[in-house]
Parts: structure tokens; sequence; C-alpha cells
């Protein structure tokens, strides 16, 4: 009897070890009682009941990433492109994750294409190039409100590449080409502008300045010869007072006179101005005399 009591036990005790489960970070269990739902174990140590309990699903709650294949798309303007876009979301919800849908990460990808298609077609091609941002947040708000049943969270939608027709690259790469050598012509023609420009107020400032230094040079000029003008009639005026000074004022003048009339008469003038005070020539050479004595 003892030894069916130790098997009992035995089988007991391995029917616990064996049911004992623990949960790590950033997963959990869903559990099932007899096929229905029965809860949801979290981080931790649990013991499931033998036989009548069994775990459904294994749920990580980590953010996932998937990088779904190139979807064929087509453009409000009729262009077939190949877009693929990659989708980050993270289980909010293991039991609706489990029981909300079959296959979920086939269900978010093909609703991922449909949504992408959606917008795409509402969108040129040059808009479609260029709105990245708008279709991932439009793509984004729509998948995240969708997958909510699911237990889903879509957190972030990258559209990857955008892969247009062979044609359509080539247009343009052309277009742009034909661009970049545009953009160079008009470097080089504001170039030769800016150049001539400066080349013609170099020329300007020059003109100037050369203009400045011929009017600073007369300027000079005039003045030295203004200075020069009143040195010689400063040293004039000095000798007048000096002579003045002297008491001889009508004595000089007439023999100013007597000296010009001597040059003029030794000159090659044929005709010559006698002063009307001739007659008082001998009261000059008088006074000369005297001078010369003194």
């Amino acid at each position: 009897m003892i030894y069916v009591i130790i098997a009992v036990a035995v089988l007991v005790m391995i029917l616990i070890i064996t049911n004992i489960r623990i949960v790590s970070q950033s997963n959990a269990f869903v559990i099932e009682r007899l096929g229905a739902y029965h809860g949801t174990w979290n981080v931790g140590l649990h013991v499931k009941m033998p036989f009548l309990d069994r775990i459904a699903k294994k749920v990580s709650l980590k953010e996932k990433v998937f990088d779904f294949p190139p979807q064929p798309v087509i453009t409000r303007d009729n262009v077939t492109m190949m877009i693929d876009t990659v989708v980050y979301f993270q289980i909010t919800d293991p039991k609706l994750y489990t029981y909300g849908v079959e296959k979920p990460i086939n269900a978010l990808e093909n609703l991922s294409a449909t949504t992408l298609r959606n917008i795409i077609g509402e969108l040129e091609l040059d808009e479609s190039l260029t709105s990245r941002d708008v279709i991932n947040t439009k793509m984004r708000s729509i998948l995240d409100e969708a997958t909510d049943p699911w237990g889903i969270k879509v957190n972030r939608v990258e559209v990857k590449n955008i892969e247009p027709p062979a044609a359509i690259r080539d247009a343009m790469e052309k277009q742009m080409k034909a661009e970049r050598e545009r953009r160079e012509q008009i470097l080089i023609a504001e170039g030769h502008k800016q150049s001539a420009i400066l080349e013609a107020e170099g020329q300007k400032q020059a003109l100037i300045l050369e203009a400045e230094a011929h009017k600073e040079a007369a300027i000079q000029k005039a003045k030295g010869e203004a200075e020069a003008i009143r040195e010689v009639q400063q040293a004039k005026a000095e000798g007048l007072k000096m002579l003045r000074d002297a008491g001889m004022d009508d004595k000089v003048l007439k023999l100013r006179s007597l000296e010009a009339f001597e040059v003029a008469s030794n000159g090659q003038a044929t005709k010559i101005i006698v002063p009307s005070d001739l007659q008082n020539l001998a009261g000059v050479v008088t006074s000369v005399a005297e001078i010369a004595k003194k």
C-alpha cells in the first residue's frame, strides 16, 4: 500500500513539475481550458492544470519590424510603380492577437498593400516621389485603426523604396541632367555678369580717383601760385613801407619812372612815351645823387 502512495505522490509531483511554466520578460502566454480562453499569463511563475489547460499561443510583446515585399501600385496619372514598405508594430493584447484574425502577419501585409494602393492612387507620380512623409503618416493612421481589433499597435510605417518604370527613370535622369546643365549655364552667366560689373566698377573708381588727383593737383598748384603772389606782394609792400618810413616816396617813384624810361630807350621800340613830368627829372637826378652820397 505504501508503495502505491509513494507512486501516486511521485506521479503528482511529476505532473506538477511538468506543468510549471515561467513566463519571461516581454512575453505572454494565452491559456485555454477545455478549448476555451481561460486567461493570459504575464511575467512570472505559473502552473497549469494537467489535462485541462493548454498554452494556446506564446506571444512576444516586443516591437516587431516587418519588411513587406514590393507591391505594384498605380498613380493617378497611370504610372505603375513598385513600392515596398516597412511596418513597425507591437502586440498590445495577446488575446485579441490570438483570436482576432487568422494569420495576423499575413492580414497586416495584405492590409498594408491595399492601403498603399489607395493612397498612391490619389497622388500623381511627382507627388508620390516627394510626399513620403504624407504617405507614411496616412498609412500609419489607417493601419493602426484597422489593427486595433487584432490587438496590434502600429507605431510607424516607412516607405522603403519607390521604383518607377525604366522609361520613367530614364526620362527623370534626362530631366535632372538638363536641369543641372541649365543651372550650370545660369551660374556661368552670373559669374560673367558679376565679373563685368566688378570690372566696370573698378574702371569707374579709377577714373574718379584720377579726376580727384587732377583736381587736388590743380588746387595745390593754384594755392602755390597764390602763395607765391602773396609772398611777392608782401615783399613789395614791405619794401614800400621801408621807403615810406625813410620819407622817400615821391623820389622813389620818380626814380622808377627814370629807370623805366632808360630801359625803353635802349630797346627796339619805335615809339617812346615821354612822361608828362619829364621836367622834374633834374630833381630826381639830384635826389639820386644825394642818396648815393649817403
